[in-house]
């Protein structure tokens, strides 16, 4: 298997429903967690073709493989973090990887036209209402992005 999950219910104060799970810093690894985002995202009631979470998914694929492309270290795995306030509504995402080298944004970054990839970031910037990085202990960092969501769709 690609990766070990745990399932983390907060206490009933925060009203927070948690996924995380560690995957191995890799394509495979990546696609395992966008994948497992959509099926965790209709869990709590938003289905596949919701808008969030098409976002939510997309952020975290993009956010893996930038773990995957540019954070990876050998011999260490990447961690994702979802969180739902349930009360706001609030997702917060958060990929940690073991390097230390901080994502590069904007006039650092230039895709041309043609280019394949140097986009992620832009579009995480267009579609989280915030993001940003921290550091990681002991060693690495996180990169966290934040979607208000409509409610969830109740079966």
């Amino acid at each position: 298997m690609d990766g070990t999950a745990s399932k983390e219910q907060e206490p009933a104060a925060t009203e927070s429903l948690v996924f995380t799970m560690q995957f191995t810093s890799s394509p495979r690894g990546a696609r395992l967690a966008r994948h497992l985002t959509v099926r965790r995202m209709a869990e709590w009631g938003y289905p596949p073709a919701s808008d969030a979470s098409g976002t939510v998914s997309l952020l975290v694929a993009e956010l893996a493989t930038n773990a995957v492309q540019h954070g990876r270290t050998p011999g260490r795995d990447f961690h994702l973090r979802i969180a739902l306030d349930v009360r706001t509504q609030l997702i917060r995402i958060e990929v940690a990887d073991a390097s230390t080298d901080q994502p590069r944004f904007g006039s650092e970054t230039v895709a041309g036209p043609e280019d394949e990839s140097g986009r992620g970031l832009l579009l995480v910037a267009v579609l989280a209402a915030r993001w940003g990085t921290a550091p990681r202990m002991p060693v690495g960092k996180t990169v966290w992005a934040e979607v208000v969501a409509d409610p969830p769709h109740r079966l």
